[in-house]
């Protein structure tokens, strides 16, 4: 399957039978249901993609992390001189990142309950997943997306938690 840049038009083919019983088929241009978007309300991508990208009636987002919106600050980061983490707040990263997860998926017509799986990235699965767990249970309480946790090295920039989320439009 090719898939076509957004914006760019494809002809679909429709068949009917008009009221004589005759077949005809029809050519009509249709623009693809595809386009980036940039939540203004979230932290700014630290490369060259979006926030999300639709296609159809489904969003996916980028990686999204705990940076604040304004500042670009990380709740509960403390880091040293040459910029090693010396302290971090799991708890807050969490609160953090699930709000900018909210923010984008409202900037892109969506919601939160709307969300259909998540990846999680951890930095410290055994040290964290507990606080992280329970954080996320009051959070998706009812929502039941599918959800993949795992454990990575590290993350970009100095965070904890980072989430890739899938989710659908209305």
């Amino acid at each position: 399957m090719k898939l076509q840049k957004p914006g760019k038009e494809k002809t679909s083919l429709s068949v009917a039978k008009n009221r004589t019983g005759k077949t005809t088929i029809s050519k009509s241009p249709k623009k693809e249901n595809r386009q980036t978007i940039i939540a203004t309300k979230a932290a700014s991508p630290l490369g060259a993609y979006p926030h999300a990208r639709r296609a159809g009636n489904f969003l996916f987002l980028s990686g999204i992390g705990p940076r604040n919106a304004k500042d670009n600050s990380v709740p509960g980061l403390k880091l040293n001189k040459s910029g090693k983490i010396i302290k971090y707040d799991i708890e807050a990263e969490c609160h953090a990142v699930f709000a900018n997860v909210k923010a984008v998926l409202e900037a892109c017509g969506s919601q939160w309950d709307h969300i259909i799986d998540v990846t999680v990235f951890l930095t410290h699965m055994k040290k964290d997943f507990p606080v992280y767990n329970k954080i996320y249970n009051q959070y998706f309480a009812g929502v039941q997306a599918c959800r993949t946790t795992v454990e990575v090295k590290s993350l970009p920039t100095p965070i904890a938690i980072e989430l890739k989320v899938i989710a659908h439009l209305d």
